[in-house]
């Protein structure tokens, strides 16, 4: 494993409070290294945790959850970004779970996570709660991670409809949280677009980026009041990532700024595009599929057809028209990456234990293999639950 200290995409990571007087329990960390079976593949590990659990040290779980799977992935091989993230993350749930039950002050906490793996320009990434992750690519934006929360349950039973969301009193009622009893299954769903199921959601890890794309990982204190097109818009408008980002931040401030706020912009330079040896690049329609490289490989099979009546004659022609066959896609190479070393890093939070308090937190059960299936708010003031 190769330390490096930058990562080799630009990254912008802000945090804020908030407006309600809550303290940050947001914690975020960028790692960087280079991996790859000759060990020359630059891989950036974004990670973004918000503590959940109001007084009950939400900061402490949070910070765990960022230290934890960063200090995995640098001890692993690497070679499989999804095996490393998993085990990573179930990991961190348990040291969060292990600790809560030794200090009594701290029982009750929990975190959510939202990772981006980047190998070169592929995109792996992994969800816990509902910390979310964006793409933002000309003038198509999507949410590619999926909340982990009552409400996002109801919707996808159809139980309430998308105009009941807004100030449903399940808003942040969480499923799926690391320091429950039982780790949480880990999502690597990748969501293209919004009718996609889960095997495709899945099968799009290794996504391949383009020049100019951001991958945008934020808490619920941005993503509850700012909406996607106007994440878009503010990267759209402003040339600089940090002005965007701050726009977003303060634009989350004047809508009431409720809960802490949290962000980290990943953009893609065509250099890297280069580098990372992607020279074709696959654009997503709005539709937010890849469009077929089949035009490309027509055109090539056209010239190769040229050449041969040039030299064979019209009936060679004819021929090898009759046994042409539909070029399709090349499928998807996936880098190996092991290694990590941080490179940015939220403020260290005051890991001094809280004052005890009286009652636990709710026993979240769930079978193996399952989300935890105890709803748990994510947003909860301080000394409320």
């Amino acid at each position: 494993m190769i330390r490096t200290p930058q990562p080799h995409l630009p990254v912008v990571a802000q945090t804020h409070p908030g407006r309600r007087g809550k303290k940050n329990e947001d914690r975020y960390g960028v790692f960087s290294y280079l991996g790859g079976p000759d060990g020359s593949t630059p891989v950036l590990l974004a990670v973004l945790a918000d503590g959940i659990g109001g007084h009950r040290a939400g900061e402490v779980a949070a910070e765990m959850a960022v230290e934890h799977i960063g200090r995995y992935a640098e001890e692993s091989d690497g070679i499989v970004p999804e095996r490393v993230l998993e085990e990573a993350i179930e990991a961190a749930s348990n040291a969060i779970y292990e600790r809560a039950q030794s200090h009594p002050a701290e029982q009750g906490m929990g975190s959510t996570c939202a990772c981006a793996w980047i190998a070169g320009s592929r995109l792996y990434t992994a969800t816990v709660g509902d910390s979310r992750i964006y793409l933002l690519r000309g003038s198509y934006v999507q949410q590619i991670s999926i909340d982990h929360t009552w409400v996002q349950e109801a919707l996808e039973q159809d139980l309430i409809k998308p105009e009941q969301v807004a100030g449903h009193p399940n808003l942040h009622a969480i499923r799926r949280y690391l320091g429950s009893p039982t780790p949480p299954q880990v999502d690597f769903r990748l969501r293209l677009t919004d009718q996609q199921g889960a095997i495709q959601a899945v099968q799009n890890q290794g996504l391949a980026l383009q020049a100019d794309d951001v991958v945008l990982l934020c808490s619920d204190g941005l993503s509850d009041l700012v909406k996607a097109e106007e994440m878009l818009a503010a990267f759209r408008r402003n040339r600089r990532v940090e002005g965007a980002a701050r726009e977003l931040i303060d634009l989350a401030n004047e809508r009431g700024g409720h809960d802490n706020i949290t962000l980290i912009a990943i953009s893609v330079p065509a250099e890297a595009v280069a580098e990372a040896g992607v020279t074709t690049p696959v654009p997503a329609r709005r539709g937010g599929t890849a469009r077929s490289l089949a035009a490309g490989c027509l055109g090539a099979a056209l010239l190769l057809i040229a050449l041969a009546a040039l030299v064979g004659g019209l009936w060679r022609l004819q021929e090898i028209r009759a046994g042409q066959e539909t070029a399709t896609p090349t499928k998807m190479i996936t880098l190996v990456a092991p290694g990590v070393q941080a490179t940015l890093r939220s403020p260290t939070p005051d890991l001094t234990p809280l004052p005890s308090q009286t009652g636990s937190a709710p026993a979240a059960t769930r079978p193996a293999g399952q989300a935890t299936i105890t709803p748990w708010p994510t947003n909860t003031p301080d000394g409320d639950l």
